[in-house]
């Protein structure tokens, strides 16, 4: 478990070849499944969680869904462009700025979302709790899951790891 007050976890959807979105951040070739996926855990995930952290772009994309998916929960952006007067959000401009605001906040259950956040907080070795959802699907190109890890590798233990819907898989990681 990373040292920070609160517990931080994803739970993210890739394609078979690693990508969270295509390159115009387009994500019916995951949505596009339904109901044949079967239950991925995801309400009983965000049973747990108080807190969201996401970037810029992943707040951005959840604006296009025409309904606030986080009513009642805390929502962090961590950005150092954004501006706007969304009082459902609050903006922090470095990640030191967002873990502090966390804190502060009382944070218990942290759900990290979108692609550069997972990959920042893998690098600083702050995430706890690794779920991916992989998609049976090949889109070639687009917003990678990984990247960058700072030329470090980060091992994960698996602690689970199941089939779901319509050639689905899941597997639930702790980093070491």
């Amino acid at each position: 478990m990373s040292a920070l007050a609160f517990h931080t976890a994803t739970t993210i959807g890739v394609s078979l070849d690693g990508f969270i979105a295509r390159p115009d951040g387009d994500i019916e070739w995951l949505t596009g499944y339904g109901e044949e996926v079967g239950n991925t855990g995801y309400e009983e995930f965000m049973a747990g969680i108080d807190t969201l952290a996401m970037g810029r772009n992943t707040y951005e994309k959840v604006l296009t869904f025409g309904f606030w998916p986080y009513e009642g929960k805390r929502v962090a952006v961590l950005s150092t462009t954004l501006n706007t007067e969304d009082e459902r959000i609050s903006v922090y401009r470095s990640l030191d700025e967002l873990l502090a605001g966390l804190t502060a906040a009382g944070a218990k259950g942290v759900y990290v979302d979108g692609g550069r956040m997972v990959q920042t907080f893998l690098r600083e070795g702050l995430l706890d709790e690794l779920t991916v959802t992989t998609a049976p699907v090949l889109i070639g190109t687009g917003i990678p899951l990984f990247g960058e890890l700072g030329g470090r590798d980060v091992r994960l233990t698996l602690r689970s790891a199941r089939a779901l819907g319509a050639g689905f898989t899941q597997a639930t990681y702790t980093p070491a």
